[in-house]
């Protein structure tokens, strides 16, 4: 899933480290210019993923983007995994967090299952008070269908199920166990107020902690490698590719999740390049009520991202005796069973094959999806 195992981060000025904490102004809300960063409170816990110096000419390429459609408000969080490069905009607003919060769901799922506490073959039984409308076919199941857990925690991202997003919410102990344990990894925006779907938006995230909490799995310090590798590959089968997927060239690979409410569009994710790079992007949206600019709006930010990091150089290997999260790293008290269904090697990550060369007219739009579904255009809010 990389050329590179174990980004290599930049070491700088800790000032320059990703606050989590969240500055949300009825100001910011409505502009798209970028806020001053400020130094982090030491009694604030800090992701540890380090910045060197944001991206002027992208950043400024983005802006322009957005001063085309002022009505749609942007929150964007991209980081260069391999030399610590950024665009900040907006990035510690909260944003309604639609189906982006399956993410940091998704995270404590596989804490849970590095600690023994849930099994991958654990049968979950669907009640009816987790039964949601919206994306996802569990709705339509009779109550009482049993799914694996493995199964239920894939059909929430991949399809972005609702009914299975809120079936993992009441086994990880419900809503404020999820808020307390999202707290102790240093995310202060983050927030689950009600199931799924909330379309209200009353489930709160940013870009910058969704941006975090990737960079976070990525580098294997919240879940083991073989629930990373597990995770990723989930992540890699997310259906909808219109977002930021649509703005990715020939050989792209994309780990994300999207959210999609009438007010807010986004995606979140990892993205693998061709010569070697790999880069995090969180975009969210405010919008007039479904305004489909959103969608074009979020591909283009996509596309002007991997134009400019496919023409970086690719990344070198070099010793870094820095610490890459200052987060509360979870107990890892056993491995995962040998009798779950993943047929992944317990230990090994496994890069994917890239193709190393990669041509001077990538085009634009040739991103693959994992999972093609030509009988539905229409994306239900996810």
């Amino acid at each position: 899933m990389g050329a590179i195992v174990g980004t290599v981060l930049s070491v700088l000025d800790p000032a320059n480290r990703i606050n989590s904490n969240s500055s949300v102004s009825s100001n910011a809300n409505n502009s798209a210019q970028v806020q001053p960063q400020s130094t982090p409170n030491p009694a604030v816990p800090t992701s540890g993923l380090y910045l060197s110096q944001e991206i002027t000419s992208l950043k400024n390429n983005i802006q322009n983007l957005a001063a085309t459609t002022p009505d749609l408000t942007p929150g964007i969080f991209l980081v260069d995994l391999d030399n610590g490069g950024y665009v900040d905009i907006n990035a510690s607003v909260g944003f309604p967090a639609a189906s982006t919060i399956k993410v940091p769901i998704l995270v404590a799922f596989f804490q849970d299952v590095d600690a023994g506490k849930i099994r991958l073959d654990e049968m979950l039984t669907m009640q009816q008070d987790v039964v949601a409308g919206g994306s996802g076919n569990f709705q339509f199941k009779p109550v009482g269908t049993q799914y694996s857990a493995l199964e239920v925690a894939t059909k929430m991202i991949t399809i972005s199920d609702n009914t299975a997003t809120n079936m993992l919410i009441a086994r990880l102990g419900g809503i404020e166990a999820l808020n307390q344990r999202f707290r102790s990894w240093g995310l202060t925006t983050t927030s689950i107020k009600n199931q799924l779907p909330d379309l209200q938006g009353t489930n709160i995230t940013s870009p910058r902690e969704l941006g975090n909490l990737m960079a976070m799995v990525n580098q294997g310090n919240f879940v083991s490698l073989r629930s990373r590798d597990i995770m990723l590959d989930i992540m890699r089968r997310t259906e909808r590719d219109n977002l930021l997927p649509s703005g990715l060239g020939s050989g792209a690979r994309i780990y994300h999740k999207t959210g999609d409410i009438g007010t807010m569009l986004a995606d979140t994710g990892l993205v693998d390049i061709p010569n070697g790079k790999r880069y995090i992007i969180s975009v969210m949206v405010k919008r007039p009520n479904n305004d489909p600019r959103a969608e074009k709006f979020i591909s283009s930010i996509s596309r002007t991202a991997y134009e400019s990091l496919s023409q970086s150089p690719p990344p070198t290997i070099i010793n870094n005796n820095i610490p890459t999260t200052s987060y509360p790293s979870p107990a890892i008290s056993s491995p995962v069973p040998n009798t779950t269904t993943s047929v992944m090697p317990p230990n090994i990550y496994q890069p994917p094959i890239i193709n190393p060369a990669i041509p001077n007219n990538i085009p634009i739009s040739g991103y693959q999806s994992p999972i093609v579904n030509p009988q539905s255009q229409y994306y239900l809010p996810r």
